[in-house]
């Protein structure tokens, strides 16, 4: 057991290393715990551009913010970003039943994390329109932020949700890989 756990560690600390996202559905609680905190002392802001970002209100009336442009949103390095990758039907923000297993150890590591505020980034492929899919990416994002409170217990106030659409794909070098189509998770303090 003591063997399995240094190995997942090792391929943890090699994916930070290397620049490999980290993927939060292969990853313990703690593992997860552990890259928030580094995303938190590395003094990640987002603060989008009230002028150039639309708000939209939810069920629940907290505002959820859709960036509009790439330089309003400051990414972690890809070395410390904890993504996930929930799969969506076509032209849907439902999320699958199927789906839900991938964000258990996020919901407890969030959990373990109180009184930290965390941003939910729903980010697309180039597929489609621009604004169709920054659209898209943001009613995920609210979807996996419904999820969170509902399903889990996390506290309304402690997590955000925004839409990137194709604005800041993973894999620049093809905009319609499978990776680019992601929920990232960031830890902002």
């Amino acid at each position: 057991m003591v063997h399995v756990r240094t190995l997942a560690m090792s391929i943890f600390t090699a994916a930070l290393v290397l620049g490999a996202p980290v993927a939060a559905q292969d990853l313990s609680v703690e593992q997860i715990t552990e890259a928030f905190k580094k995303q938190k002392t590395r003094g990640l802001v987002i603060v989008p551009n009230a002028a150039a970002a639309s708000t939209v209100a939810t069920d629940t009336a907290a505002a959820t913010t859709v960036a509009a442009a790439t330089e309003e949103y400051t990414p972690v390095d890809a070395a410390t970003q904890i993504n996930v990758q929930i799969a969506f039907d076509f032209d849907s923000a439902t999320l699958r039943e199927d789906q839900k297993p991938k964000l258990a150890n996020m919901c407890a590591s969030m959990k373990a994390m109180d009184g930290t505020v965390f941003q939910i980034i729903g980010h697309t492929d180039s597929s489609g329109s621009a604004a169709y899919n920054e659209r898209l990416s943001l009613l995920r994002a609210q979807e996996v932020r419904r999820h969170l409170i509902g399903d889990c217990g996390i506290a309304e106030d402690a997590v955000q949700a925004i839409g990137m659409g194709e604005s800041a794909p993973f894999n620049a070098g093809d905009p319609r890989a499978d990776e680019n189509r992601r929920v990232e998770f960031q830890a902002l303090g």
